[in-house]
């Protein structure tokens, strides 16, 4: 798991910064509402297909799992962010409270310094 973390590329490293707003945002915002779920599910579905049409020269054969795991989860959390977010105050995607933006931007922070870290650690052994 280590060597996958310091192999990691930038872009990468922004999705995984992205995955980790969008955890801590769920945690203090959860809805337990079906009606979020399911209509993220049917959006995700909707536009993960879209997606994976649009990546694919040929058809819709993929042979990254990984990529259209993503082309698909993305449009679930930004929709179900959006519900989750809706009238609680948000400036863009920050929430209101200082304590939880320290916490949410804190963590991405302390991820993407870890990664440099194992980056460093591996180049000068």
């Amino acid at each position: 798991m280590l060597n996958y973390f310091c192999h990691l590329k930038t872009g990468k490293v922004i999705l995984w910064c992205y995955l980790i707003w969008y955890l801590i945002t769920v945690y203090h915002y959860f809805d337990p509402s079906p009606a979020i779920w399911l209509n993220s599910l049917g959006i995700s579905g909707v536009i993960g297909f879209a997606l994976l049409l649009s990546v694919s020269s040929s058809g819709i054969k993929s042979t990254d799992h990984w990529q259209t795991f993503r082309l698909f989860l993305m449009p679930f959390c930004v929709s179900s962010f959006s519900s989750l977010i809706k009238g609680r105050g948000f400036i863009l995607i920050a929430p209101p409270s200082v304590s939880e933006l320290v916490i949410t931007a804190g963590s991405c922070i302390a991820f993407v310094s870890f990664v440099f870290a194992l980056k460093q650690i591996s180049r000068n052994p």
